[in-house]
């Protein structure tokens, strides 16, 4: 993996917000004396969701607090993707292209990404959108998906296809809101397309297919206390 490095412009300094001052100091609350550092990840994740992405001042901040070399820091926050090192758009659309997203259309969504918001990691415009392509995010069934980061949360958004894509980054962009999840409408959560097809007996859940345990082959009554 190439190494990440952050970006050239970076702001003057970082302060916690109150809330999430107090947040940390209850984080290190948990940890022996020495031991501080084991905060540095949750921390560079909260720092991430209150600025939208990592800078240095907040890693010069954060070692400080943690009292720990801030190569540390720095080591950490480049080390691992999920820390932006630049700043994003307001919505940070994160494309999967792993194998079952890539089978499925990954490649024509990256399309969109360009048409839509521009390069990889350039913010659009209005400050809006800007997008990555990442490995592998966990939604193989509903393949193509992608995760959309705001300060507020991440959501996945799956069975993409070019044309309700397109609509979803419109409707972000005009703050308009958006169903998370499968936007396939034939489609409950990760389950197969229409209605189920199996285990449907009602017997199996009224209980009416229950034997008593001496019917059942190979078992064993519980022993006698």
């Amino acid at each position: 993996m190439a190494h990440r490095r952050p970006a050239k412009d970076q702001p003057q300094s970082f302060q916690w917000t109150t809330e999430n001052q107090d947040w940390c100091e209850a984080q290190i609350k948990k940890y022996p004396d020495g031991r501080q550092a084991s905060c540095i990840i949750p921390f560079l994740w909260r720092g991430q969701k209150q600025e939208g992405w990592v800078s240095i001042p907040m890693m010069e901040a954060i070692a400080r607090q943690l009292d720990m070399p801030y190569i540390r820091v720095y080591e950490v926050a480049t080390f691992y993707t999920m820390f932006n090192l630049a700043p994003v758009g307001e919505y940070f659309v994160q494309l999967c292209g792993t194998t079952p997203c890539m089978l499925r259309g990954a490649q024509d969504l990256r399309e969109v990404c360009k048409s839509e918001i521009g390069p990889e990691m350039q913010i659009s415009e209005d400050g809006k959108l800007s997008w990555l392509e990442v490995e592998c995010l966990g939604a193989c069934c509903n393949a193509p998906m992608a995760q959309i980061s705001t300060k507020d949360g991440d959501h996945y958004y799956e069975d993409l296809t070019p044309e309700n894509f397109k609509q979803l980054l419109s409707d972000l962009r005009a703050g308009k809101d958006v169903k998370t999840g499968t936007q396939n409408p034939k489609r409950h959560t990760s389950d197969p397309e229409g209605e189920n097809t199996t285990l449907t007996d009602p017997s199996l859940y009224d209980g009416s297919a229950a034997k008593p345990l001496d019917q059942i082959p190979n078992s064993q009554p519980a022993p006698a206390e």
